[in-house]
């Protein structure tokens, strides 16, 4: 069993992997000759950690069956991580990415709206959202039976270091109890439990920032390691977007909640300018973004105070800008920034935060004794907002 890193032990510097030729289509047009090319630059970086995303339509087109194709798949990117020496963390139920809930037509309720995000199943806009993945019988089956098929097959694999439940799932739905996330959480890492890695779970920024029915403490009670996603420029208490507090302060938060179990801050970035327009000339909803320069700045500021307060790792968002070709397809057609927040540009150009991580790396950094920041999880999620902003205030104060 591969354990999580302590004090002393390599920090883990790693990436979020879609290609940049096919985006969120990849398990449709996959394409091992280039996901070869880009793990060995991967690798070339220092890079340790490569975290990817299964299809969940495409793998589990029926509750009862998974996809002997997208299985094979599967294997050959697993393959390729053990080839280039890094450490692979899949995510099983994507779900939620970009903007978009990509999901089987089976996971869909008639009665449930799609919220926020929209969902898309065979390939088409649906007018609702998933069912309760937390607590209906016949999901929790579903996704408990993939869960352990996927366990027994990658067992012993070289490359497996850590499975990741999800991806920002209360993006999906939220659940109507806290103890709903928890009971979910801990049959999917039984369901785990024999493939013999760290287990850990997609939680972000929003999580804590109002109650969302989710409790990190209780949903990570089976949990290898703390994790968290957070950007500067998407939150609204934050300094700005060139605040780089904010990244570290959420992943102490999360420490602090999730028990101090090792922290993975499993997702940081942001999009880079130029913005760029919708397809058929509007104007795409405003968003703030970064040079160059800025990203490349702010980036490695997060980064470390993370890796001085004790994260044991952290994975950027993400390998490569996407292909201009794909401006028309979903998520970029509504959401263009979502094309620009890679390591590399759309022609392989390595960017300036890929060439500050490269010299980070080449440090060879160690994981730090986590700094201490206690907060109550109770007292907190009583009043979020309040909460959230007195805590953001004492930890700013702590560099002072």
């Amino acid at each position: 069993m591969i354990t999580p890193p302590a004090p002393g032990s390599p920090f883990l510097l790693g990436v979020n992997y879609w290609p940049r030729r096919s985006a969120m289509g990849w398990w449709r047009r996959f394409d091992a000759g280039e996901l070869a090319e880009d793990c060995a630059r991967i690798a070339t970086l220092g890079m340790r950690v490569l975290r990817w995303f299964l299809d969940w339509e495409l793998l589990q087109p029926d509750p009862a069956q998974l996809d002997e194709a997208t299985l094979a798949n599967a294997d050959r990117v697993l393959d390729l991580c053990a080839q280039h020496g890094l450490l692979a963390m899949p995510t099983l139920f994507t779900g939620h990415m970009s903007g978009v809930n990509w999901l089987p037509a089976w996971t869909l309720d008639a009665a449930q709206p799609p919220g926020r995000f929209r969902t898309i199943a065979r390939g088409v806009e649906q007018a609702c959202g998933i069912g309760d993945l937390y607590a209906d019988p016949a999901l929790l089956r579903a996704q408990t039976f993939c869960a352990a098929r996927l366990a027994e097959r990658w067992r012993g694999h070289p490359a497996l270091w850590a499975i990741d439940l999800g991806n920002e799932f209360s993006n999906l739905r939220e659940p109507a109890r806290p103890s709903d996330a928890a009971d979910w959480s801990a049959r999917l890492c039984d369901a785990l439990a024999p493939a013999g890695v760290a287990t850990t779970g997609g939680l972000h920024g929003e999580d804590v920032e109002r109650d969302r029915g989710i409790r990190p403490s209780s949903i990570s009670a089976s949990w290898s390691l703390a994790t968290m996603h957070g950007y500067a420029v998407y939150s609204p208490w934050s300094a700005g977007r060139l605040d780089t507090d904010a990244v570290p302060f959420l992943g102490a938060v999360m420490r602090a909640f999730q028990g101090g179990r090792p922290l993975l801050f499993s997702e940081w970035g942001g999009p880079q300018c130029p913005h760029t327009r919708a397809p058929g000339g509007d104007e795409a909803e405003p968003f703030e973004c970064y040079s160059e320069e800025e990203l490349a700045a702010y980036a490695m500021g997060a980064l470390e105070r993370l890796h001085r307060e004790g994260a044991v790792g952290a994975l950027y968002w993400c390998w490569s800008d996407y292909d201009p070709a794909l401006a028309t397809q979903p998520p970029f057609d509504r959401a263009p920034w979502e094309m620009r927040f890679g390591l590399c540009d759309e022609r392989g150009r390595l960017k300036q935060v890929g060439e500050r991580l490269q010299s980070f790396a080449r440090d060879n950094p160690t994981v730090q004794r986590p700094a201490p920041f206690a907060q109550d999880e109770a007292a907190w999620y009583a009043d979020p907002p309040r909460r959230l902003r007195e805590a953001y205030a004492r930890y700013r104060a702590m560099e002072e």
